[in-house]
């Protein structure tokens, strides 16, 4: 089996100035993680520097584990003006570029949106992700969409929005869901997964678990013959952000009896 931990998990531990990237590729070798998914926030030196984008791919090479998925943001497709469209269109293909440098196996882009109805910006983000999926699947890197922010995190418009776009694939997040989603979501949702964000922000000091069922939506997801990375976003609201991992990573391999 696969397991991931975005590197957004550590984003505290990072900013403390306790962990950079290359801490974070050795503590997922250390761990037992064995993909790395990092946070564009954690590489947005590469962006600019092709210097840095090189000892990344050094050090990636070095810790023995594959690149898994690239979570960008600020690459959004939506926009409420074509300026904003075109810069973040800019900014996607740079990332692009970066995730297949890597050798990065997917690159997550999220479809936008605030104050505006999914139906609003629906036509527009089929473009763009018609357009990024397009200008990837010859580099053998794979789009996904997440259920993050804005009006496409509702199962309804995941499902529509996969279904306008082939190629377009689905990181499932356990918890991102609107309020009252949930069971439509992980029920409708869950054939639809290409990799997942399980949230375990719950996790206290004394390791107490969250108190969602993981069981029964680990169990719906293989039912569903899920495939991918178990990808973890423990995102504790305060704490130890590196002992939340460890500690999700053996909740995850105790329910899938890898332990």
């Amino acid at each position: 089996m696969r397991y991931s931990l975005c590197s957004y998990s550590l984003h505290n531990t990072v900013d403390a100035g306790q962990m950079d990237l290359f801490g974070y590729f050795r503590f997922c070798k250390e761990a037992g993680f064995t993909q790395l998914d990092p946070w564009n926030k954690h590489l947005a030196a590469a962006y600019d520097d092709d210097h840095f984008l090189e000892a990344v791919k050094v050090a990636a090479a070095e810790s023995g584990l594959p690149m898994g998925c690239i979570a960008v943001d600020g690459a959004h497709i939506y926009e409420p003006t074509s300026e904003g469209r075109a810069l973040n269109r800019t900014r996607r293909y740079r990332w692009l570029e970066i995730a297949a440098a890597l050798g990065a196996e997917q690159l997550r882009i999220d479809a936008g949106g605030h104050d505006e109805s999914f139906d609003e910006i629906f036509d527009v983000v089929v473009e763009g992700y018609q357009e990024i999926v397009a200008l990837a699947q010859p580099l053998g890197v794979e789009i996904i969409i997440e259920n993050h922010w804005g009006p496409s995190n509702h199962p309804d418009a995941i499902q529509r929005l996969l279904a306008a776009v082939p190629g377009l694939g689905l990181l499932f997040d356990s918890y991102n869901w609107p309020k009252g989603t949930h069971e439509q979501a992980w029920r409708e949702c869950a054939p639809y997964a290409r990799l997942t964000h399980f949230k375990t922000f719950r996790f206290d000091e004394q390791g107490n678990e969250p108190d969602w069922d993981l069981p029964r939506l680990i169990g719906m997801l293989q039912r569903a013959g899920y495939k991918g990375a178990w990808g973890i976003e423990s995102t504790p609201i305060e704490g130890d952000e590196i002992g939340a991992a460890r500690k999700s990573l053996a909740l995850l391999k105790r329910v899938l009896g890898d332990d």
